[in-house]
């Protein structure tokens, strides 16, 4: 699949469909944007949904990546409960998107739609807080600088895919995880993200 930009989000979809669980049937991006890791996604899975509240982001995906055959863009928020199946989902994926929605509601969603043994990989942002959070996003920025240049420059997917800061400092966010997911795989990433992996017991 051709990569068009780059960005922090970019960067770790690679990331994604390396934990991509072996016999992975259906996939579910959830805040699909433009559509290009849901179009990577199937080029490993037979069946994807993707699916985003926002019309112009649905809209901006199905001009760019609609000719994928085996992707279904959904226009709709991931927490209601009559969007999507309950349990019809082998790998769920979220990258910057549960911070847009409270955590724990989030989380519950998130969990409602993966199968039993299936797999969730998010990709987050927290909140800078304390003098830690600071240098580590100094470390970032220059990492992302030296970056960018390889890539034609940090841009986004276009209009219709907007960004919301993160409310949720870093420390509660990992305190999160390990509530709602229980057994989850917690870690920081340099470019200013988080890897959250749980496999949902069967």
């Amino acid at each position: 699949m051709p990569q068009t930009y780059w960005n922090h989000n970019v960067h770790y979809q690679k990331l994604v469909l390396r934990l991509l669980p072996e016999g992975c049937a259906r996939a579910l991006d959830v805040g699909c944007g433009d559509g290009l890791l849901a179009a990577r996604l199937a080029a490993a899975v037979p069946g994807v949904t993707a699916v985003d509240r926002s019309p112009e982001a649905i809209k901006l995906a199905g001009r760019r990546h609609g000719g994928v055959p085996n992707v279904t863009f959904v226009e709709g928020d991931f927490l209601d409960a009559d969007l999507l199946p309950e349990g019809g989902h082998d790998f769920v994926s979220a990258v910057a998107v549960v911070h847009h929605a409270d955590f724990g509601a989030a989380a519950a969603a998130l969990r409602r739609l993966l199968a039993p043994g299936g797999r969730l990989v998010v990709i987050g942002l927290a909140k800078d807080t304390s003098p830690r959070d600071w240098v580590h996003r100094l470390a970032g920025q220059a990492v992302s600088r030296v970056l960018a240049p390889f890539h034609g420059g940090k841009r986004g997917p276009g209009d219709g895919v907007f960004a919301v800061n993160p409310v949720m400092p870093w420390a509660e966010t990992a305190r999160a995880a390990a509530r709602e997911l229980p057994g989850c795989r917690f870690r920081r990433l340099l470019l200013r993200r988080y890897l959250l992996v749980w496999d949902k017991p069967r």
